[in-house]
């Protein structure tokens, strides 16, 4: 049994005993001596003194421990005892916990199967059952947010699962104890984000605000030293001093501050100085930065390469079969044999709003996968809006419509200027191996090959 879901049955064991959960100074001793740590190791990496671990806290932990399990829990023995009494647990115990991680109850799923599901749209919920864990991304994540002043950065085209797999990561974090802000770029006034010193004060009331803490902008904000500058000791010597716990700060949609160059060419920087400060500055390693936009932004602002290259860089990717044959379970439909899922995916890819389009469509019985498969490139087929919105990009960057022209209209993969390659990668339309382009699916082949032509 890994660490984490020990922690899990800990916590939930506590919570029925009418004890607190464990906090994230504990869980990060007990991070430590699983491996195998010394106090002044963990201190370190924590933040945090050694002398306030070693007589504070881990004696109060060892002692819940003990009160918890019926037995002396000291630092040497801590291992042994918790897997022995975590192994004690009954199944049906550790399943429902992995189900309260996942934000979905037992009851709520079963609520699910009963009830039509929504037209897939936008992010999906933490109580949906309609979700495919990405595993490995997944807990690549979650390994790295653990890290004293980390920094992830998620990018993908439109529509692969960025926003629905950030809301799992703040689920994860809140579970770890750490404190959560989320912030939507989309939300942000055109006016805020055309100003920095507006945009960083805005920051810096927002992340006031989800924390509930008092706003003291004008204590820290000073114009002879500059917004960044005011910004960042706003951060460090008032949020993170007010705070006992890591800070997990997401920002999604930053692709919308690309779009304001003066800006960016601050803002950027300021995250990039943020995470290297945790290098250096205990207080800053409390702070985990997640970073999400979208890759379609390269396109109109004429970027050769991705903007932003500190940190963990994670790019979300198509379906696999299998993730659609589970996907299509989770809609009620049996492919277990594969058959059907791979006719879908020839056509689409496994791009994962597409597959979950169709896969709508199947459970509500409007429409048979032939039919669908038929008319999926057509102005009447469940596609016509995401097909329509990339063909309005496509006439707006006349070098990317003949370059995919080419692309479509060949029989075998051909190399492309990589600029061009790079934007419409970065929109999702082809597939590159060694710098050889292929379109990403037969869906956008049938439907620009309609469109596109080349002279």
């Amino acid at each position: 049994m890994n660490l984490d879901s020990l922690i899990e049955i800990v916590n939930r064991k506590l919570i029925e005993s009418q004890n607190r959960p464990l906090n994230s100074t504990e869980v990060l001793i007990l991070r430590g001596i699983w491996e195998y740590q010394t106090y002044s190791k963990i201190a370190e990496e924590g933040g945090y003194s050694a002398g306030y671990l070693t007589n504070v806290v881990a004696p109060e932990l060892c002692k819940r421990l003990s009160n918890l399990i019926g037995q002396r829990v000291t630092k040497k023995n801590c291992r042994i005892l918790l897997e022995s009494y975590a192994v004690a647990q009954p199944v049906s115990v550790i399943q429902a916990q992995r189900h309260q991680f996942k934000g979905v109850s037992l009851e709520t799923s079963q609520e699910y199967s009963q009830s039509s599901l929504p037209y897939p749209s936008g992010a999906v919920p933490l109580d949906s059952p309609i979700y495919v864990e990405r595993s490995s991304i997944e807990e690549q994540i979650y390994t790295e947010i653990r890290k004293p002043g980390a920094l992830v950065r998620i990018k993908a085209p439109k529509e692969m699962g960025k926003t629905s797999l950030l809301l799992r990561v703040l689920d994860y974090a809140k579970y770890q104890g750490y404190r959560t802000v989320s912030l939507n770029l989309e939300q942000t006034d055109q006016a805020i984000l055309s100003d920095l010193n507006r945009f960083l004060r805005w920051l810096c009331a927002n992340i006031s605000s989800q924390l509930q803490l008092e706003p003291k902008l004008d204590e820290y904000w000073d114009e002879d030293i500059g917004s960044k500058v005011s910004c960042s000791l706003y951060i460090r010597n008032y949020l993170l001093e007010q705070i006992d716990s890591p800070l997990v700060l997401a920002l999604d949609e930053v692709n919308h501050i690309f779009e304001y160059p003066q800006v960016a060419k601050d803002f950027l920087p300021l995250l990039r100085s943020w995470y290297e400060d945790a290098r250096r500055l205990p207080i800053c390693q409390k702070l985990r930065l997640i970073i999400v936009h979208s890759t379609e932004i390269y396109v109109p602002l004429q970027l050769q390469q991705s903007p932003f290259n500190v940190g963990l860089p994670i790019q979300l990717t198509s379906f696999s079969l299998e993730q659609v044959q589970q996907l299509a379970q989770q809609y009620g439909i049996n492919w277990a044999d594969g058959d059907e899922a791979k006719q879908l995916m020839d056509i689409v890819g496994g791009h994962p709003a597409l597959v979950n389009i169709a896969l709508y469509y199947l459970n509500r019985g409007e429409v048979t996968l032939p039919q669908l498969l038929e008319t999926a490139s057509t102005c009447t087929g469940v596609y016509f809006h995401h097909l329509q919105r990339h063909w309005i990009t496509l006439q707006e960057q006349t070098e990317l419509a003949i370059a995919l022209a080419t692309v479509i209209n060949s029989t075998e993969p051909i190399p492309l200027e990589p600029i061009i390659a790079y934007k419409l990668s970065s929109m999702g339309l082809i597939k590159l191996d060694n710098n050889q382009a292929t379109p990403s699916c037969q869906l956008y082949r049938q439907y620009f090959q309609s469109k596109l032509f080349t002279k």
